[in-house]
């Protein structure tokens, strides 16, 4: 299932061949060692496979996901109680949160922002450290669908931990997107990017910004009544710029205005930093 001789020595990230849903869904860690062995495993259907030069793959579970299908209960269109609860603890930005993003040159959002913080969140592989926490909401309605963790470090890296972001599990996350600026900060001009940080990053042209999470939620971004003109931060990779352009097209047909950002690294987060392109 995996062409093992196609990756070098070291750790790699893959989109799973038994449970991917698309190319930019790498929940398959891979690991190549000194002698050339390697183990993989997916973090979401548990598809484990290891392989030995001298002998090729095998595979230890079946190659269908191991999903058990959540009974209607686990089921959420909107946010969960426990959901409602970690957004209810969860602390105005500060500390560790604060120097995250400055180490990451973004602009910070009001207090009453959809973005907070946890000192200690507990991770599924066990971690437990401070995280960004945000709330997402239905683009449309407003109304609660979903948290985003993302786990940091204060020198603006994510932490070492697979992987450093995570949605709810059982969650609707379609038609969400995260509110950086407080809804009271609505004007005829609205900026959106994919990522949190690359909002933040938008934010310093533009306010008030939305996070809408990932390419497909940007590609399905709602026309919405009274924003005029619409900026849009574009990831440059190939799921980026369908998406923007799938977005900006609709906007456009409705007869409102649609301005993209270009740069030659991935995203705008990475042109603030001064990060070089590859």
């Amino acid at each position: 299932m995996i062409s093992w001789t196609d990756y070098g020595l070291g750790s790699h990230r893959l989109t799973c061949p038994a449970c991917g849903r698309g190319p930019r869904d790498k929940t398959l860690g891979l690991t190549i060692k000194r002698d050339w062995s390697g183990v993989c495993h997916c973090y979401r259907c548990g598809l484990a496979e290891s392989y030995r030069p001298e002998r090729g793959a095998h595979l230890s579970t079946p190659s269908k996901p191991r999903i058990k299908p959540a009974a209607p209960s686990e089921k959420h269109e909107t946010l969960s109680d426990w959901g409602h609860s970690l957004w209810a603890v969860s602390k105005s930005l500060s500390g560790i949160a604060l120097d995250y993003l400055n180490a990451r040159r973004c602009c910070i959002p009001p207090a009453d922002a959809d973005l907070r913080w946890h000192p200690a969140l507990k991770h599924p592989a066990g971690h437990a450290g401070p995280a960004l926490v945000a709330l997402i909401t239905d683009a449309l309605t407003g109304e609660p669908l979903s948290l985003h963790r993302t786990w940091i470090r204060a020198d603006g890296r994510k932490s070492d931990i697979d992987p450093p972001r995570l949605l709810l599990g059982g969650h609707r996350k379609q038609g969400g997107v995260i509110r950086l600026w407080p809804a009271g900060a609505a004007t005829p001009c609205l900026g959106i990017a994919e990522g949190i940080e690359t909002a933040l990053s938008l934010a310093w042209g533009v306010q008030p910004v939305l996070a809408c999470i990932d390419a497909g939620n940007l590609a399905a971004f709602p026309v919405l009544p009274g924003i005029e003109r619409l900026v849009i931060a574009r990831d440059n990779d190939p799921a980026g710029i369908r998406a923007v352009g799938t977005c900006a097209q609709r906007w456009a047909n409705a007869g409102r205005t649609v301005l993209v950002t270009q740069q030659q690294q991935n995203d705008l987060n990475d042109l603030v930093m001064g990060v070089t392109a590859a």
